[in-house]
Protein backbone atom coordinates (compact mmCIF):
# COMPACT_ATOMS: atom_id res chain seq x y z
CA UNK A 1 0.00 0.00 0.00
CA UNK A 2 1.23 3.49 -0.76
CA UNK A 3 0.59 6.64 1.20
CA UNK A 4 0.62 10.11 -0.25
CA UNK A 5 3.10 12.55 1.25
CA UNK A 6 4.36 16.00 0.45
CA UNK A 7 7.96 17.19 0.25
CA UNK A 8 9.29 20.66 -0.17
CA UNK A 9 12.47 20.58 -2.21
CA UNK A 10 14.63 23.24 -3.76
CA UNK A 11 14.13 23.90 -7.46
CA UNK A 12 17.70 22.92 -8.30
CA UNK A 13 17.25 19.58 -6.53
CA UNK A 14 14.01 18.95 -8.42
CA UNK A 15 15.73 19.76 -11.73
CA UNK A 16 18.53 17.34 -10.86
CA UNK A 17 16.07 14.61 -9.87
CA UNK A 18 14.09 15.06 -13.06
CA UNK A 19 17.26 15.02 -15.19
CA UNK A 20 18.58 11.85 -13.53
CA UNK A 21 15.23 10.07 -13.60
CA UNK A 22 14.69 10.78 -17.27
CA UNK A 23 11.35 11.05 -19.02
CA UNK A 24 10.40 7.38 -18.57
CA UNK A 25 10.36 7.43 -14.75
CA UNK A 26 8.05 9.48 -12.56
CA UNK A 27 9.58 11.76 -9.96
CA UNK A 28 7.76 9.85 -7.20
CA UNK A 29 9.02 6.48 -8.40
CA UNK A 30 12.55 7.82 -8.70
CA UNK A 31 12.54 9.32 -5.19
CA UNK A 32 11.04 6.11 -3.80
CA UNK A 33 13.84 4.06 -5.40
CA UNK A 34 16.49 6.44 -4.05
CA UNK A 35 15.02 6.10 -0.55
CA UNK A 36 14.84 2.30 -0.82
CA UNK A 37 18.50 2.18 -1.90
CA UNK A 38 19.54 4.53 0.89
CA UNK A 39 17.69 2.55 3.56
CA UNK A 40 19.10 -0.75 2.25
CA UNK A 41 22.62 0.69 2.42
CA UNK A 42 22.06 1.97 5.96
CA UNK A 43 20.72 -1.42 7.06
CA UNK A 44 23.71 -3.19 5.50
CA UNK A 45 26.18 -0.72 7.05
CA UNK A 46 24.65 -1.22 10.50
CA UNK A 47 24.79 -5.02 10.11
CA UNK A 48 28.42 -4.77 9.00
CA UNK A 49 29.27 -2.55 11.98
CA UNK A 50 27.68 -5.07 14.37
CA UNK A 51 29.66 -7.92 12.79
CA UNK A 52 32.94 -5.98 13.01
CA UNK A 53 32.21 -5.11 16.64
CA UNK A 54 31.56 -8.80 17.41
CA UNK A 55 34.82 -9.82 15.74
CA UNK A 56 36.71 -7.10 17.61
CA UNK A 57 35.22 -8.21 20.93
CA UNK A 58 36.65 -11.68 20.34
CA UNK A 59 39.89 -10.63 18.60
CA UNK A 60 42.19 -11.33 21.55
CA UNK A 61 40.81 -14.83 22.00
CA UNK A 62 40.86 -15.56 18.27
CA UNK A 63 44.43 -14.29 17.92
CA UNK A 64 45.57 -16.45 20.86
CA UNK A 65 43.95 -19.51 19.26
CA UNK A 66 45.64 -18.72 15.93
CA UNK A 67 49.00 -18.34 17.67
CA UNK A 68 48.54 -21.78 19.28
CA UNK A 69 47.68 -23.32 15.90
CA UNK A 70 50.73 -21.76 14.28
CA UNK A 71 53.03 -23.20 16.95
CA UNK A 72 51.72 -26.69 16.15
CA UNK A 73 52.65 -26.45 12.48
CA UNK A 74 55.82 -28.11 11.32
CA UNK A 75 58.69 -25.67 10.91
CA UNK A 76 59.49 -24.65 7.35
CA UNK A 77 62.38 -26.54 5.81
CA UNK A 78 65.33 -24.41 4.88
Amino acid sequence: MKAKTSLTLSEDLIRTLDRLAGPAVSRSAFIEQILHDFLDQRTQARRHAREVAAINRHAVELNAEMSDVLTLQAPAEE
